[in-house]
């Protein structure tokens, strides 16, 4: 049986990661043997993971905590000065309509 190329390359991804049918597998043996472009994805999604030692993972992980704690500060920054904001735009209002239209608070 002689399936394409492009249903080979879909399929190698779990061939790849030996989650595919047995006869699957099968399949895709047969056809990365007659094909040398097949072949070389195949060995291409083999190199193309890399992981780093663990002391390069640290320090990535290390950066993301770092951008995660200048996320949250500046967050709660924002935060606390869209509600000066909005108090300082209240008080704004109810001055101008305190002096400007003539509306008088009961003040007890």
């Amino acid at each position: 049986m002689s399936i394409s190329c492009e249903i080979i390359r879909d399929l190698l991804p779990l061939y790849h990661d030996r989650v595919c049918s047995k006869e699957s597998m099968a399949a895709i043996e047969e056809h990365i043997t007659a094909c040398e472009s097949c072949k070389a994805e195949l060995q291409g999604m083999q190199s193309d993971l890399h992981m780093g030692s663990v002391g390069e993972n640290m320090r990535e992980a290390e950066a993301v905590k770092e951008l995660s704690k200048r996320w949250r500060k500046g967050m709660t920054k924002s935060l606390w000065n869209g509600i000066f904001i909005a108090i300082l735009s209240i008080a704004m209002l109810f001055l101008v309509l305190y002096l400007f239209m003539d509306i008088r608070f009961i003040m007890g």
